[in-house]
């Protein structure tokens, strides 16, 4: 069991890397501080639908991480 959740994190690990590289940039730094209109324009379909799964691997992430790091399997 032990090995079938360390493998579960290292792959939701490499997942989760991958989904946040595949985000869109949201700000333009301190240039975009002045810009409302884009602050608060709508997300596609396909952006929400990426936000979904990046929460998703990063709550089977934490989940790995906390019961690896409690020791609750052994």
């Amino acid at each position: 069991m032990l090995i079938f959740v360390w493998t579960i994190q290292v792959i939701s690990a490499l997942l989760l890397m991958v989904l946040i590289l595949m985000h869109s940039p949201k700000g333009d730094g301190i240039a975009g501080i002045g810009n409302a209109a884009q602050m608060f324009s709508s997300q596609k379909s396909a952006e929400k639908g990426l936000n979904k799964l990046t929460g998703i691997v990063a709550a089977v992430f934490v989940v790995c991480v906390f019961l690896l790091g409690f020791g609750i399997i052994k």
